[in-house]
């Protein structure tokens, strides 16, 4: 029988760079992949469904939710996010290591299943810079920026139920930091 894989939780504000940082490090492992999760929002420019999120209708996800589908699920700046339970069984049977990119809400769905999992959480430099990475991307309004500033506050604020804080004040060093990571946990 295969080896079991290992469950990376990962978390982060809306801005703090944690996509960029994930996409960095799952280049540098063969047995590492990205959980991609569903969800009701639109898609942004240059995603893909299957890629990047699995995007489904409101009364599909809410569906799932009755049919106890989703290893965790979330309602989140309006929208629902949730992942696949089969699909995480499947793939750590097979001894596949995941990435899981969740919000704090499923995070700690996920850590209460007392499951061995390692949990990291991505901080902005600042308040400040975080606010200007959302208002630079362009690719919400004036109003959905403010929703994410406000949602991030409570996020940052449950960063202790972390294992590890990764601050991303510059992108090279919280890419390299967060590989060491993997790299210890994974051996």
């Amino acid at each position: 029988m295969a080896d079991i894989g290992t469950l990376f939780v990962i978390s982060a504000p809306s801005g703090a760079g944690k996509t960029t940082l994930i996409k960095k490090v799952l280049n540098r492992f063969e047995t590492l992949s990205y959980s991609v999760s569903h969800t009701t929002r639109e898609p942004r420019q240059n995603e893909l469904n299957g890629r990047d999120y699995f995007f489904i209708s409101i009364e599909e996800f809410e569906q799932k939710i009755s049919l106890n589908h989703w290893f965790e699920w979330a309602k989140v700046h309006d929208n629902y996010y949730g992942t696949s339970k089969e699909f995480i069984k499947n793939s750590l049977e097979k001894g596949q290591s995941l990435v899981l990119d969740i919000d704090v809400q499923g995070a700690k769905q996920v850590m209460a299943l007392d499951l061995d999992l390692v949990s990291i959480f991505i901080l902005p430099p600042s308040f400040k810079t975080l606010s200007q990475r959302l208002e630079n991307r362009g690719t919400d309004s004036k109003e959905v920026i403010a929703k994410r500033l406000e949602n991030a506050k409570s996020e940052i604020a449950q960063k202790d139920l972390y294992q590890y804080k990764v601050v991303n004040d510059d992108l090279d060093k919280a890419a390299k930091e967060l590989y060491s990571i993997f790299k210890k946990e994974m051996a």
